[in-house]
């Protein structure tokens, strides 16, 4: 099953290599919108890998990012797929990137607080890391990249609402010079 959702993933990247106003997260594969379903299953399966902690307050050099854009894309439950109504966010945000090839962004993954401390560290990192591969597919430099997990650690809200977990399933841009 994921060699197939991969081959789909291949398969719809080459076909639309050519088309400039579609963005292709090649992995994972792309949510449908507003029917909960995607190209393929992203129900488990978040690897386990070694998380460091990283330091993001590096006195004063938090800069702000491009005015009037949002800077956070949220995500389903369990996944990591970087939805299409997000793709305007994303898109601004390599365009703003790319006019300043000195500016770097943090993208900072986080989670609800459902699952395991390591599981929420290595589902965050999966969408930092999908961000990521989106902005570097609109051709941002991936050494003006960095992502990084926080899990369950920094919430956005505190609750055990399906609205706080919302909100809490995140990816947040942290611009700097």
């Amino acid at each position: 099953m994921m060699r197939k959702n991969y081959l789909l993933a291949a398969v719809l990247a080459v076909a639309l290599a050519g088309c400039t106003t579609t963005s292709l997260n090649n992995d994972p594969p792309i949510q449908q919108p507003g029917d909960g379903t995607s190209t393929g299953a992203n129900t488990g399966g978040v690897g386990q890998g070694t998380v460091t902690a990283v330091q993001t307050n590096r006195g004063g050099d938090n800069m702000a990012g491009p005015p009037g854009v949002g800077k956070v894309v949220y995500f389903d439950f369990d996944s990591f797929v970087v939805k299409p109504d997000y793709q305007p966010v994303v898109e601004a945000q390599a365009r703003f990137l790319q006019a300043d090839t000195r500016r770097h962004v943090v993208l900072e993954g986080h989670t609800d607080e459902r699952g395991s401390r390591e599981y929420n560290l290595a589902l965050g990192q999966k969408r930092a890391e999908a961000v990521r591969r989106s902005l570097t597919i609109l051709g941002v430099n991936d050494a003006q990249l960095e992502a990084v997990s926080f899990g369950k650690e920094k919430p956005a809200v505190q609750g055990t609402t399906e609205e706080a977990y919302a909100q809490n399933r995140r990816v947040e841009f942290s611009h700097r010079r």
